[in-house]
C-alpha cells in the first residue's frame, strides 16, 4: 500500500537521543459476519491510519475463541482472569496499541454477544486497578490513548448506538483510554449495502488518518 501522507511519529527518549515511533492503531472486528458492513469500514479507517504512518494490525474475533465472564471474583485476588483463551491474546493488544478501532454492528440495540463477552472480560482490568491498586502499564505511556467506535444499524430508529456506547465507554474507561469519536451508520442491514453509502467510506478513511495524529 502506498504512503500517500507523512507518518505521525512521536519521539521516545534513549539516552540522549530522540527515538520516533510510529503510532500503533489496533482494529478489533467484532461481528460475527465475516466481510460485512462493520468490517468493511474498519479497514478503510485502518487504511488511513496507514498512510498517515501508523504501525496497523486488525484481529477478527470470529477468529478467536473468548468465553463468557463466569463472575468466578478470582481476578479479585489476582488481578488476572483465570479463564484461559484468546482473550489474553486481546488483552495484550489492547494494552499496549496506542488507538483501538472497536468495530461492532448492533444486534437488539447493542453489541453483539461475542464483543460483550471481550467487554464483560475486563472486569479482570477493573479488579486490578480499583481493588488491587496496581497499574495497567508497565511504563508510563507516551501518547494520550484514544479509540474510535465503528457500527452500523438495520433500523433508523432514534438513539441505536446509545446502548453499545455505554458499554463502550466503561469498557474504555477502565483500559484508560479516551473515546476520540464514533463513526455511524443507520439504516445499514444487508451485507456490503455500507459500499452504497455516499460518503462512508471517505469518513473512515479520514477517521483513520486523524487516528494516526500524535497529539
Amino acid at each position: 500500500m502506498k504512503n500517500l501522507a507523512c507518518p505521525a511519529p512521536y519521539g521516545a527518549r534513549v539516552g540522549a537521543r530522540e527515538v520516533l515511533m510510529a503510532i500503533k492503531v489496533f482494529g478489533f472486528s467484532t461481528s460475527p459476519r465475516r466481510g460485512g458492513n462493520t468490517e468493511l469500514l474498519l479497514d478503510e479507517v485502518l487504511r488511513g491510519a496507514k498512510d498517515k504512518g501508523a504501525e496497523v494490525e486488525k484481529i477478527c474475533l470470529s477468529d478467536l475463541e473468548v468465553a463468557p465472564c463466569a463472575e468466578c471474583e478470582a481476578c479479585y485476588e489476582t488481578g488476572e482472569c483465570i479463564i484461559k483463551d484468546d482473550f489474553d491474546e486481546l488483552l495484550a493488544k489492547f494494552i499496549e496499541t496506542d488507538r483501538l478501532v472497536f468495530a461492532a454492528p448492533i444486534f437488539f440495540m447493542g453489541l453483539p454477544a461475542q464483543a460483550k463477552a471481550v467487554v464483560d472480560r475486563i472486569q479482570c482490568m477493573w479488579a486490578r486497578k480499583h481493588l488491587l491498586k496496581k497499574s495497567l502499564y508497565a511504563e508510563p505511556r507516551k501518547v494520550p490513548r484514544k479509540a474510535l467506535f465503528v457500527s452500523v444499524g438495520g433500523t433508523r430508529t432514534p438513539r441505536l448506538f446509545d446502548c453499545a456506547l455505554r458499554s463502550l465507554h466503561y469498557f474504555l474507561e477502565t483500559l484508560e483510554m479516551d473515546l476520540a469519536g464514533s463513526l455511524t451508520f443507520l439504516g445499514i442491514d444487508e451485507k456490503g449495502a455500507i459500499l452504497k453509502h455516499p460518503t462512508a467510506m471517505q469518513e473512515a478513511y479520514q477517521q483513520g488518518v486523524a487516528l494516526a495524529e500524535a497529539d
